[in-house]
């Protein structure tokens, strides 16, 4: 296993790894943002695929997906049509308009490559694809973390006091607290109907963000 210096220096030469990008997409289209590019990649490469494979090959979520897919498919570089055996699915094709595009791309990025490792050797230039290969496999999918990858402690407790809750799940504090200025509600001289605890549900996550979303890896969306 390598020392924790060399991780320290590969982490500040993969930060860096940014201003490549941004020098290869200096070649592409205006309209051609890298993750349209993915998307036409992973198809020519691929073959015909549902929207879910292309987000998992991609690693990002869904939303992110449907948006380059969305991109690419205005333009006429791919086709959406019916999946035959769940019409709620969408097969994603490569139209000839997209291979052409991406013939074009590809000596683009090839000049632009040679120009700037001209004096790299053919053994470097291979080992540089062999590791980086190597990298984007071992981080796998990139959507989903198992656990902490981090050593941090766990965050200590607050000084500020926590409202309890009774039995019947009514915090006490609420029974005590001051009406806030510019409320209007006045006394009813009934008494508080409480609720049983067990009929308390947590609020629906149907609409939290996705934090793969903020993980894509694409620097430039449509």
């Amino acid at each position: 296993m390598a020392a924790q210096s060399q991780y320290e220096q590969l982490a500040r030469q993969l930060s860096a790894i940014g201003a490549v990008k941004r020098g290869l997409a200096r070649v592409l289209p205006n309209d051609c943002p890298p993750g349209s590019i993915a998307v036409l990649n992973l198809l020519d490469l691929h073959g015909e695929m549902r929207m879910s494979r292309m987000a998992e090959l991609l690693a990002v979520d869904m939303s992110v997906t449907s948006r380059h897919v969305a991109h690419v498919a205005d333009r006429g570089w791919l086709d959406r049509s019916p999946d035959p055996s769940d019409r709620r699915s969408r097969i994603l094709r490569l139209t000839p308009e997209g291979k052409l595009l991406l013939t074009e791309l590809s000596e683009r990025y090839v000049r632009a490559l040679g120009h700037y490792m001209e004096n790299w050797s053919d053994e470097e230039v291979d080992q540089l694809i062999s590791l980086l290969g190597r990298l984007r496999e071992d981080f796998g999918d990139c959507r989903s973390i198992p656990g902490r990858l981090t050593d941090e402690p766990a965050p200590a407790p607050s000084d500020q006091p926590t409202a309890r809750t009774s039995l019947q799940g009514v915090s006490d504090t609420s029974r005590t607290a001051s009406k806030a200025p510019g409320t209007h509600s006045r006394p009813t001289g009934r008494k508080p109907e409480y609720v049983p605890y067990e009929s308390f549900r947590p609020a629906s996550r149907e609409h939290a963000p996705d934090t793969a979303d903020t993980a894509q890896d694409f620097e430039d969306t449509p």
